[in-house]
């Protein structure tokens, strides 16, 4: 499978060099030259299949012979080694919980595949040390560092706003040592997003150090988000309705990966991009203009960006046409305030605890099921409530249990280098 860059499709690039470099020369997002749609054969049968073996199906044409046939099952096994369940909420919507991984978030199972990916090509000896630049904006951060810690030939950086993720979130990315960094930066999200990016570009830093991201801007963090859309409709393919997933979305990753396994042939009728106050896409949706605005701060942070890098990625999917992207992805967006009021109500009414990126999903879903009876609909759960402590409890008026995953962390002593501007992130690089 070959690449291209979104910012000159004269630019190609294979697997490996894609998931190396993360970002193309030009800061373009790189994409497949083609989506090859999986037989409907498969879909029908795939109660037959176990996960790893659909996993398989779904990312071996991306990747190539790059890896081989047996390395990347190994890989695929490490990533899936949880489960990811829907559980029932109401009659016509359930939760797609996507929290049972090491790290509690979503986000594991891409940032597990990648660290297979680029420590395979690092163990074929051409590569040398690399350098894992990433920003976060609350769960990417512990999940890059849980799946890249102690793995040899690998350092990670990650920056994240000061005072704008959770306190077990920053315990996540702060405490393990090792060949982890975090930087923790005076600024928002998108300061944080653009550092990296003019890291990249910086030849006095390239030259020193070969960098890659494990943002989902790298195709290797992005594309395995397939997996659990996949899996998701392997419980739900006797269901006769339509089916619709709402996603919590930040920088959209998560949802392009969605609507690019529809694109496969995964029979999904529609997708709802769920938005905190942060809502260019929903804008986007509403009036086919799309402008970037700074990010505000909510309690549903990890969604906290105000010009989500991906949503190019969505747009190349429909070949930029706004009817097109229109007819199959609604948009909605959801203040903290009634963020907090669905987490009490479902609480109350159903006894289920969602954290404040699912009750931005499950808001998204009920208001497209509103007008749209006719759809099953599955909002995304990806993240646990512990990790957002103080509004669920707040929200719930019940004490929320800690894994024990959890209670081993928070007596780790926090351990970060604190940086106001890209000077000091070269400054660090370079030294």
């Amino acid at each position: 499978m070959k690449y291209f860059s979104l910012n000159n499709k004269e630019h190609h690039s294979n697997f490996e060099n894609a998931v190396i470099r993360g970002l193309a020369p030009d800061k373009g997002l790189y994409f497949p030259e083609r989506i090859v749609k999986l037989p409907d054969g498969f879909f029908k049968e795939l109660s037959e299949y176990d996960k790893v073996e659909i996993a398989f199906e779904a990312i071996k044409e991306f990747v190539g012979k790059e890896i081989p046939d047996a390395d990347l099952l190994d890989i695929i096994k490490e990533t899936l080694d949880f489960d990811f369940p829907v559980v029932p909420v109401k009659a016509n919507t359930g939760s797609l919980e996507l929290f049972h991984g090491p790290t509690l978030a979503f986000k594991d199972v891409g940032a597990r595949f990648m660290a297979g990916s680029l420590g395979y090509f690092i163990q074929k000896g051409s590569l040398g040390k690399v350098t894992v630049l990433v920003a976060t904006s609350g769960d990417t951060g512990g999940a890059v560092a849980n799946g890249f810690l102690g793995l040899d030939g690998i350092d990670v950086v990650i920056l994240y706003p000061k005072g704008k993720v959770s306190e077990i979130q920053e315990k996540q990315l702060t405490t393990l040592g090792k060949n982890i960094t975090a930087l923790e930066v005076d600024g928002v999200f998108d300061d944080c997003q653009r550092m990296v990016k003019q890291a990249f570009l910086d030849s006095d830093i390239t030259e020193k150090r070969k960098l890659t991201s494990a943002n989902s801007i790298n195709v290797a963090r992005w594309l395995p988000q397939i997996f659990y859309y996949f899996l998701a409709y392997r419980q739900l393919m006797e269901r006769e309705m339509k089916l619709a997933f709402s996603v919590p979305s930040g920088n959209f990753g998560n949802i392009c990966a969605g609507l690019l396994a529809k694109e496969m042939g995964l029979p999904i009728d529609h997708f709802i991009a769920a938005n905190n106050a942060n809502d260019t896409v929903t804008n986007y949706i509403q009036t086919e203009n799309y402008q970037p605005k700074p990010s505000i701060a909510t309690i549903s942070n990890a969604m906290d960006v105000g010009d989500p890098s991906n949503f190019v990625r969505i747009l190349e999917l429909f070949e930029n046409e706004y009817s097109s992207v229109k007819n199959v992805l609604s948009a909605y967006s959801f203040n903290d305030e009634m963020t907090k009021k669905a987490i009490k109500d479902v609480h109350s009414e159903i006894g289920y605890t969602m954290d404040p990126h699912g009750a931005v999903g499950y808001l998204g879903l009920q208001k497209f099921l509103e007008k749209n009876p006719e759809y099953y609909g599955v909002f995304l759960e990806t993240a646990h409530p512990v990790k957002f402590l103080d509004t669920v409890e707040e929200a719930t008026g019940e004490k929320v249990q800690i894994p024990v995953v959890i209670k081993g962390l928070m007596d780790k002593k926090k351990k970060s280098l604190q940086i106001s501007n890209y000077e000091d992130l070269k400054g660090f690089l370079l030294s």
